[in-house]
């Protein structure tokens, strides 16, 4: 089954992408696919090689429909998927620990994406610079503007790989947790959910003269997007 988005921006479900357990958390639309996307800054590139199934965490960065990742021009993976090759790409924010008075109902609160496509690697230099900038964003947003870009060199030991997605479900899960009636009854058990959110620490200067600078208001004032 072939999949494309809809003209209010969803992806149609396929046969991978369909959430079964428990669709009631299913979401396909695009603002809550790409809200997830856009908070986080790690996914798990999933991809089948002869010798059978890799998953490999890396770093990405998101233009419009597209997920960028890159590494040295060696890179396995990288080398790997670039070949326009089916891959699988899951990004996963966990928001807060579910303590239910069973051991049975325990769970985390959560937002998660599944996508999936395919992946090539990226040989124009302007497109390349380009996902470079929206890696090093996704992480930082804002920091492009200050820090150097890749000189020619660089360019050339990095590879850069475009995921198209294809396919996309995102699954959420929030409050309480979802106690047996009896256990409820029964009492003497604290329960409730614990929420969790991404703090930065105080900003740690290097020694080469990045104390006598100033530092910038996205390195201070840094927050996920979406984040509290």
């Amino acid at each position: 089954m072939t999949t494309s988005t809809t003209r209010e921006g969803a992806w149609q479900p396929g046969p991978r992408s369909t959430v079964r357990r428990l669709p009631e958390r299913a979401a396909y639309d695009r603002e809550t696919v790409e809200a997830v996307l856009d908070e986080g800054f790690v996914c798990h590139v999933g991809f089948c090689t002869d010798a059978g199934p890799v998953v490999i965490p890396t770093g990405y960065g998101r233009i419009d429909d597209a997920v960028y990742l890159h590494g040295a021009v060696a890179n396995h993976a990288l080398r790997t998927i670039g070949d326009g090759r089916p891959v699988s790409l899951v990004v996963t924010l966990v928001d807060g620990l579910v303590l239910a008075r069973s051991a049975f109902h325990h769970s985390l609160n959560y937002r998660s994406v599944v996508l999936y496509g395919t992946a090539t690697e990226v040989r124009d230099e302007a497109e390349k610079r380009a996902a470079l900038d929206a890696v090093v964003d996704q992480i930082v947003p804002g920091r492009t503007a200050d820090a150097r870009s890749a000189n020619p060199g660089e360019l050339r030991k990095t590879r850069v790989v475009r995921f198209s997605i294809a396919e996309a479900s995102a699954k959420v899960r929030t409050g309480g947790p979802k106690d047996d009636p009896e256990d409820v009854d029964a009492g003497g058990i604290w329960a409730g959910h614990v929420p969790l959110d991404v703090v930065p620490g105080s900003p740690v200067a290097d020694a080469h003269g990045g104390e006598d600078l100033p530092v910038p208001s996205y390195v201070t004032d840094y927050r996920r997007p979406g984040g509290a």
